[in-house]
């Protein structure tokens, strides 16, 4: 007897092109800016989420796309974005989470200058959580409940959510605890929102990426940054952000990657410092 399960007949594959919509948080710059400009040469149609309306704005004409200026941590302005990415190209099917930021402070310490104990800002923990944990979660929140309003495709899939942790997640350094314990609870939520959105056809994954050749190290002097490129196992290079675009891409196309956090970084270990 041959046993036939019409839904999961064959490849369960979403196709990237331009019957598909996608928001971009953090998309001006950086990683989110790469997988902007790898979903756009599919025909991907993108919407940009960002502070930085200048980068944004000039992204988002090159792609043509649209800008959204939001700031995550905000419930009205990202009710206002997604509204705004909807109305210029539909419904989304896919959402990148790539908006956050990093901080560097001990948990408590002496000041070199004058011997002064210091605590962690207890505000300056809270912003890090807010933007990084918090923001990713309200985002997706959003962008689900507006996919369940779609049809689902001939796979039985609605959409795919794919969010950016760290590898400070597992190994973060000093001054990271603020940092370490936002992408962490970002790797902790996505195995249960998987589950939660299992049965309306969204997946969500996590990418963990190590050291990238992103904005925020281009700054760096080059003798910093070539210290950091070989302290990678290998390539003993910094990572290319169109390598976690290609990830990320790997993540909305292969029907069967669900529920996941995946480290992207050279096999590297992060020491305490």
């Amino acid at each position: 007897m041959v046993l036939a399960f019409p839904f999961f007949e064959g490849r369960l594959t979403m196709q990237l092109d331009a019957s598909i919509s996608a928001v971009i948080t953090g998309g001006a710059s950086g990683l989110g800016a790469a997988t902007a400009r790898r979903l756009a040469s599919r025909g991907v149609r993108v919407a940009l989420f960002d502070l930085n309306a200048e980068a944004g704005e000039k992204l988002a004409a090159e792609l043509g796309g649209v800008f959204c200026q939001v700031n995550v941590t905000s419930d009205a302005e990202v009710d206002a974005a997604f509204a705004k990415a909807r109305a210029a190209n539909g419904q989304e099917r896919v959402l990148i989470n790539c908006a956050g930021v990093g901080t560097a402070i001990k948990t408590a310490g002496r000041d070199k200058a004058t011997g002064e104990i210091k605590s962690f800002p207890t505000l300056n923990f809270d912003r890090v959580i807010q933007i990084n944990l918090v923001g990713t979660f309200r985002c997706i929140a959003r962008s689900a409940a507006g996919m369940l309003t779609l049809d689902a495709l001939p796979n039985g899939e609605r959409g795919a959510i794919v969010n950016t942790a760290s590898v400070a997640a597992q190994d973060g350094q000093m001054g990271q605890a603020a940092y370490s314990a936002s992408k962490a609870g970002i790797v902790g939520m996505t195995l249960p929102i998987a589950r939660d959105l299992m049965g309306e056809g969204i997946r969500v994954n996590t990418i963990l990426p190590g050291l990238f050749n992103t904005p925020l190290l281009q700054g760096a002097p080059e003798h910093v940054k070539a210290a950091l490129a070989a302290s990678v196992p290998f390539p003993k290079r910094l990572g290319d952000p169109d390598e976690y675009a290609a990830l990320a891409e790997s993540m909305l196309t292969n029907g069967y990657f669900n529920g996941e956090c995946v480290r992207l970084d050279g096999a590297i270990r992060m020491a305490p410092r």
